[in-house]
């Protein structure tokens, strides 16, 4: 069976579900670290992402630019300039330490979301790789609905064996939970 659950959805819809799924692994005492992405808006109108720990940490992934920064080498996507040394600092340590919690039982791991944003990273890139090489620990995260060039990385992921993909929308996303949750748990067993 597979070992990892993904699924792709439009942003902020799966951060929602990513974040029910969560508390009901949690409640069910599943060891479980990881990320998700929120948006961050200030009146009214989205400034850009932070990345949040399930540990509780906190820091900026993206804000919206003003053009006038617009100087040394910057990562972009759209209108926004990703903060690569904030989401690394993040990230990486616990994306390292993951496959590391000598419990017995096969622990999960959040990624929400191996998108544009994110794939900036070649060290995150790496990271994810190596964890969904290793067979200890399950992996439930979002990848972005293929539009414009494909992301190497994302493909690499849904043209997995060992990965269950559910494409969330509108009509679904109250729904698919229990389906999400199901596939989580066969994969641990």
């Amino acid at each position: 069976l597979s070992s990892h659950v993904l699924k792709t959805s439009e942003y902020v819809k799966t951060t929602t579900l990513i974040q029910k799924v969560t508390q009901a692994l949690k409640s069910s005492g599943i060891p479980i670290d990881g990320f998700y992405t929120q948006e961050v808006r200030e009146g009214g109108r989205r400034t850009g992402f932070d990345v949040v720990t399930l540990s509780g940490n906190r820091g900026p992934l993206s804000r919206v630019s003003s053009d006038s920064s617009a100087s040394r080498r910057e990562y972009r996507v759209g209108q926004y300039v990703v903060d690569l040394i904030s989401f690394e600092q993040l990230v990486l340590p616990m994306l390292r330490n993951v496959n590391h919690g000598g419990d017995t039982e096969k622990r999960i791991c959040v990624i929400d979301e191996i998108g544009k944003m994110e794939l900036f990273s070649q060290a995150f890139i790496q990271a994810v790789r190596q964890i969904l090489a290793g067979s200890e620990t399950v992996v439930l995260g979002t990848i972005p609905i293929p539009k414009g060039k494909p992301l190497d990385l994302v493909e690499e992921i849904r043209s997995r064996k060992d990965v269950k993909v559910f494409n969330v929308s509108k009509e679904n996303r109250n729904s698919i939970l229990q389906d999400i949750l199901a596939a989580v748990e066969s994969c641990r067993k």
